[in-house]
């Protein structure tokens, strides 16, 4: 695995002032770990951007600080970001020990091809993108590898119970959850407009009128003959 380095140099810039420094191309960061005294840090922005792109939160990334002899082996625990033109504003980094374990959120990759998608009423969906695990620094995946090719029908799932992990990694993630699986997708109901009943075509017109005449009212009744004197 490629080694991933960064060089940084302590800060005495602080606080609001820090603004300063980002119009410099200079990003504040900061390193904390289990038994370390906390340090603030500075390093080039675009440096630092080329690293958090390949290092995620699960590469360890050998921190070289001026004037220090022994590099600093970290993860990345924490990035802000401005949330108008996503430009780095602050990060946070862990400095792990090589002989302590730690907690980390692997992504997951699916690979192959699930034989259930010939039918294309069937579809993949990934339910699951990281893993967590817990493992030695110099142990950590950079990515866990699902085979999809095992998914032959609808309804099956690969499940993290089903993942199996290198030595020494330990999964933290509950075993039922899943990972994968192959879901039918749901038919487009077409419902046909019901068409308006109209009159048949050629129906005969209503008995003493003409078709198309509104029917004539009904004359009164005529009146009973006087009845007949006594």
């Amino acid at each position: 695995m490629q080694k991933i380095e960064l060089q940084a140099e302590p800060r005495e810039v602080l606080g609001k002032q820090t603004k300063n420094l980002r119009r410099q191309g200079i990003t504040p960061v900061h390193i904390y770990g289990h038994g370390v005294d906390s340090l603030a840090l500075q390093c080039d922005s675009l440096k630092l951007e080329r690293v958090m792109a390949v290092a995620e939160e699960n590469r360890i990334i050998t921190l070289k600080i001026k004037n220090e002899k022994a590099d600093r082996p970290v993860l990345t625990r924490e990035v802000q970001r401005d949330a108008l033109n996503g430009k780095l504003i602050h990060v946070d980094f862990y400095q792990v020990r090589m002989d302590e374990k730690v907690e980390v959120q692997v992504p997951i990759d699916l690979i192959g091809e699930a034989p259930a998608l010939t039918e294309k009423e069937n579809s993949l969906l990934q339910e699951l993108h990281e893993l967590g695990v817990e493992c030695l620094p110099g142990n950590i995946p950079a990515n866990i590898e699902i085979d999809i090719s095992v998914l032959t029908e609808a309804g099956q799932a690969i499940r993290v119970k089903d993942i199996k992990l290198p030595s020494g990694v330990t999964v933290l993630t509950d075993e039922d959850t899943i990972i994968a699986n192959i879901i039918v997708r749901a038919k487009e109901k077409v419902v046909e407009e019901e068409k308006p009943e109209a009159e048949a075509e050629g129906a005969p017109a209503a008995e003493g009128a003409a078709a198309g005449e509104k029917p004539k009212a009904e004359a009164p009744a005529k009146e009973s003959k006087e009845k007949e004197s006594k």
